[in-house]
């Protein structure tokens, strides 16, 4: 995961995976069947678990209360995974039509999540959207960015990052 990550999909051969995990090349096929199979497990693997775990919180309260919720969320589900976000995002361009239309089915159903979210604070009075897709997708793509940049060790803690992030969310959807 983290070849792919750092060098990308095309990049990295089965030969290298194998050296990275300590396996001899002939062997890591006794894993899995080619780097397709391999690339389709890690996106799916995160989706798996990025929707078992966006399932699991509470989805009570104003959609001001929820979109905080899933601010929070994204960013403490998402940032101690930052390769497998980078891949699920950057590679998809390297998935078979097949085990593209499987992770975008899951990626959707995740996206439908934060939209949901959006069409409620809307319907409620709570916020104001230009579209109600590209906010989702500018949000996502907001949240995403943290990832890049964020360092356990830099100028700012989690915490107080956490509420910077949460306040730009808020302040972009403010009526």
């Amino acid at each position: 995961m983290h070849l792919i990550a750092r060098h990308g999909y095309a990049a990295v051969s089965m030969r290298q995976i194998a050296a990275e995990v300590g396996v001899q090349a002939g062997a890591l096929y006794n894993y899995t069947p080619n780097k397709q199979s391999l690339l389709f497990d890690i996106m799916r693997v995160h989706m798996e678990d990025v929707l078992a775990s966006w399932d699991a919180q509470d989805k009570t309260g104003t959609a001001l209360k929820r979109l905080e919720r899933f601010t929070r969320f994204h960013i403490t589900f998402n940032l101690p995974r930052a390769d497998e976000v980078f891949i699920s995002y950057m590679e998809m361009r390297n998935l078979s039509s097949e085990n593209f239309d499987q992770i975008e089915t899951m990626r959707r159903k995740y996206e439908t999540g934060l939209e949901d979210i959006l069409r409620d604070g809307v319907a409620q009075g709570q916020f104001a959207l230009p579209d109600l897709r590209i906010t989702t997708m500018a949000l996502i793509a907001l949240l995403n960015g943290l990832n890049t940049w964020y360092r356990e060790n830099g100028r700012l803690g989690l915490a107080e990052v956490e509420r910077i992030y949460w306040d730009l969310v808020r302040k972009s959807v403010a009526v």
